[in-house]
């Protein structure tokens, strides 16, 4: 009888994190740590081209933005769509920065290949498995986000459809589940990403933007997951978040994203760890 245990992300002894290629140079797992940037909805060309200058200036070294959007209400915005996509790939080009954008559908995969170097599984869709094995089959990299009511072992198994389709570029993304209490928008599980990334040989992020819903929170959330091993971030970044279409609440602003990756290469220094392009984004700047 075939084993019904996720057997192709687990780390055997002495194994090494697989290493996931981005494009344009970004490498996700090889011991340095990336961050991906950018707002959570594509609104209009005047926001993206502001948050994508205002993250790469800052040394983000992927941007993100969403087309189509997975909303709690059909009445909320859903996305540009098309329009966004081709916004979002226009500013990565002229940025060179790989960009990243959720897919929700089958129906929506040759279009997205036509526009973005990585695809986002939301956290919704983390148990979509018609659409994981699909997604597997265009050999791009996958952001894979854990269910907000998924355990460890069922967001191993969500990976192990990608891998078993024969696709191993995955990253997992930790952003938050939920709990008995309802305080924050999420509970960050940062002992789970720990214990994911100690048994699988994935890449492992957090997103430290949906897992807490609160601006103020989302720098020492950040900080904690580098601190605890994490291999990079996913971070919502608004030009202005008052007039966010989506999650406005939970983005930071350009000021609070500097900060950010202005504290992250000491903190990384100090668990023996580097920024991904920190040596170029220091040379520049002497």
């Amino acid at each position: 009888m075939a084993s019904h245990e996720a057997t192709k992300v687990l780390r055997a002894a002495g194994e090494a994190t697989i290493q996931v290629s981005l494009g344009s140079g970004v490498t996700l797992g090889d011991g340095r740590f990336t961050v991906i940037a950018g707002p959570c909805a594509l609104e209009n060309a005047d926001q993206v081209e502001k948050s994508a200058t205002a993250v790469k200036q800052a040394g983000a070294h992927v941007l993100r933005g969403g087309a189509f959007k997975p909303r709690t209400s059909p009445y909320a915005f859903q996305g540009l769509g098309e329009m966004g996509l081709k916004l979002l790939a226009e500013q990565g080009k002229r940025h060179r920065m790989p960009v990243i954008s959720e897919v929700m559908d089958v129906s929506q995969l040759s279009l997205m290949m036509d526009y973005v170097d990585v695809l986002q599984i939301g956290a919704r869709n983390m148990h979509n498995f018609s659409l994981l094995r699909e997604v597997a089959k265009t050999q791009r990299p996958v952001v894979l986000k854990r269910g907000f009511g998924a355990t460890l072992e069922e967001w191993l198994h969500a990976a192990e459809y990608l891998l078993d389709g024969g696709n191993d570029q995955v990253i997992l993304c930790e952003r938050g589940i939920r709990s008995f209490d309802t305080t924050l928008r999420n509970t960050l599980d940062l002992a789970g990403m720990a214990w994911v990334k100690e048994r699988s040989k994935l890449p492992v992020i957090v997103d430290p933007s949906h897992s807490t819903g609160v601006r103020s929170l989302v720098i020492p959330m950040a900080l904690a997951a580098a601190a605890a091993g994490a291999d990079g971030l996913m971070v919502e970044v608004h030009p202005t978040p008052e007039t966010a279409l989506c999650d406005g609440p939970q983005a930071l602003t350009p000021a609070m994203f500097g900060s950010l990756m202005q504290t992250l290469p000491g903190l990384l220094q100090a668990t023996g760890r580097k920024l991904s392009g920190y040596e170029a984004l220091t040379a520049v700047g002497s």
